[in-house]
């Protein structure tokens, strides 16, 4: 890319920011918050226990760890080692195993780790005092304080808390206003929790500030469908759980907030919830739009089952046909047998489109309970070629037309041009249902082809319809076939003996090649990803999917 083709890149990515994002970088990166050691107040009396969503543990040993599907001994306290990951050492930091399945057997264990991450992590130094993985880290400190395990009163606690004040004061002054969106949430949230565990008018201050930001953000961060607005189902439930842990904190500590923000809280939790369920599959996972993967945020059953014990009813699943995420824009169809989950939608708010992927009109499709066709899923954030292939156009169910993205994808998190919706119509008719969209992600190419999709789902089959308007010298449309499925040249099948038939008409060329699946961070798995190459402007591309009524 020469010098040209990188200013518009970067000109039509810079253009969309806000201006607290702009200034708001050179001040996150210039200024540094006063490191404040003063001794932490006294605790506010709390009623009942802490009980959370049920997590997976991820302590094999006293220093010994398993994230990201890697496991590692931690030797010499070498919390911010470049031998290991990032992303790893961000996990580490988190702290998230004080409050994992079976954290009780494993509590000697916790004690120490905190000691040690103590004395080895000096106050703004590293990245543990990250603003992110202080606030994670901030709120799993004051769950596992909450727990009926009781972490004792003696020296070691004392220097907990005054350690665990001493990070809520300098997240203060650290709030990520330059980045937004889920980081600042998750920011504003450690401020609540701090300021409603500690007594005293610092706590106090602690409190309201992050009231006061959480109300805004809740008003702009959730759409009217219920959807988080970066359009991530994984960043979705991770923020409902977020939403459950402040409707739990009301319950811990009853006088902490008023009942318009804790009825607000539950009202949104409730249309959360309803959300989440259109965009999970059958097997009880969710979909793979922009950043997703498995193994990172519980699931809808986990957080269904954590409201319910929150005195929030969950919404029975939907029996419709045809179901509309408006605002998001997703679409599910589903019938008796089978489910299709489709981005017909914005890839996110304009603003902030880090954890968008160029998937513009993809699809995923499970049938009898079982995936059969699937986004490739996200593995890693490290800035490479992975990273950027996985948020690429080749990496989901749609059209790429001439090698490019239909939205700019670049680096780990910048997106310069955008994919636009239109025309998204759905209805029912002949015993099915349909759904039809474009978009113009396209436009900017020679030719400015636009790409228009049909889906048509009946009893016995799945019926897709490609058109590419304009000119254009190569068009393919990718169908990554679920890892559990072997692929002939004209039908599926899987070890349950699922056998779906698959054709492609009005294409120039099909064949089956080898592809990757990456169902959760660090994991990849192989697959067969089918491509037909459309025949030219305006000739439809007909791939049925059929399979035994």
């Amino acid at each position: 890319m020469n010098w040209l083709s990188k200013s518009a890149q970067f000109w039509h990515t810079v253009r969309y920011l806000r201006p607290v994002q702009v200034y708001g970088r050179a001040w996150h990166r210039l200024h540094r918050p006063r490191i404040d050691v003063r001794a932490a107040s006294p605790l506010t009396r709390r009623s009942g226990y802490w009980r959370g969503c049920a997590r997976a543990d991820s302590m094999s040993g006293p220093m010994r760890f398993r994230f990201l599907n890697e496991e590692h001994a931690l030797r010499n306290d070498e919390w911010n080692t470049a031998a290991l990951p990032k992303l790893w050492l961000y996990n580490l930091h988190y702290f998230d195993d004080l409050n994992a399945d079976g954290a009780a057997e494993r509590i000697e264990w916790h004690r120490a780790l905190i000691a040690r991450w103590i004395v080895a992590n000096p106050p703004g130094q590293g990245n543990g005092w990250e603003p992110y993985c202080l606030s994670l880290r901030i709120v799993n400190w004051v769950k596992w304080q909450c727990t009926e395990r009781r972490p004792g009163n003696g020296t070691a606690q004392r220097v907990m808390l005054d350690s665990l004040a001493t990070q809520v004061r300098y997240l203060r002054g650290r709030l990520e206003r330059h980045l937004l969106g889920n980081h600042l949430w998750a920011n504003l949230k450690a401020l609540i929790f701090a300021g409603v565990f500690f007594e005293g008018n610092e706590a106090d201050r602690w409190r309201e500030a992050g009231l006061r930001g959480f109300r805004r953000e809740l008003d702009e961060q959730i759409l009217a469908d219920g959807g988080h607005f970066e359009r991530s189902p994984m960043y979705h439930a991770i923020l409902l759980e977020d939403l459950l842990d402040l409707i739990q904190l009301s319950q811990r500590y009853p006088n902490a907030f008023g009942d318009h923000d804790v009825g607000i809280w539950r009202d949104h939790a409730v249309r959360m919830l309803r959300w989440l369920a259109v965009m999970t599959h059958p097997d009880g996972g969710i979909a793979f739009f922009n950043d997703a993967a498995h193994g990172i945020a519980p699931t809808l059953a986990q957080l269904s089952a954590y409201a319910s014990r929150l005195g929030i009813v969950p919404p029975p699943p939907s029996t419709a046909a045809v179901q509309m995420l408006q605002e998001s824009g997703y679409v599910r169809l589903q019938n008796e047998r089978a489910v299709v989950i489709a981005d017909v939608g914005e890839i996110g708010p304009d603003y902030l489109p880090g954890h968008a992927h160029a998937d513009t009109l993809s699809f995923e499709l499970s049938v009898d309970g079982r995936r059969v066709l699937v986004n490739a899923g996200t593995s890693c954030y490290d800035t490479g070629p992975e990273r950027l292939w996985q948020r690429g156009t080749a990496a989901h169910n749609t059209v790429e037309i001439d090698g490019q993205d239909s939205s700019e994808v670049w680096s780990s998190f910048r997106v310069a041009r955008r994919a636009h919706p239109l025309a998204v119509d759905a209805g029912a008719s002949g015993g099915g249902v349909w759904l039809t969209a474009a978009h113009d992600g396209y436009r900017r190419l020679r030719g400015r082809p636009l790409h228009r999709r049909r889906w048509d789902l009946r009893a016995d089959g799945l019926l897709v319809e490609d058109m590419v308007e304009g000119d254009h010298e190569n068009a393919i449309a990718r169908f990554r076939v679920a890892p559990t499925f072997d692929v002939g040249e004209d039908a599926l099948q899987d070890e349950a003996g699922l056998r779906i038939q698959w054709s492609a008409e009005g294409g120039r060329r099909v064949q089956v090649v080898s592809g990757l699946y990456y169902p959760e961070f660090g994991l990849s798995r192989s697959c067969a990803v089918i491509e037909a190459t459309l025949l030219r402007p305006g000739m439809p591309l007909s791939t049925l999917f059929a399979w035994q009524d």
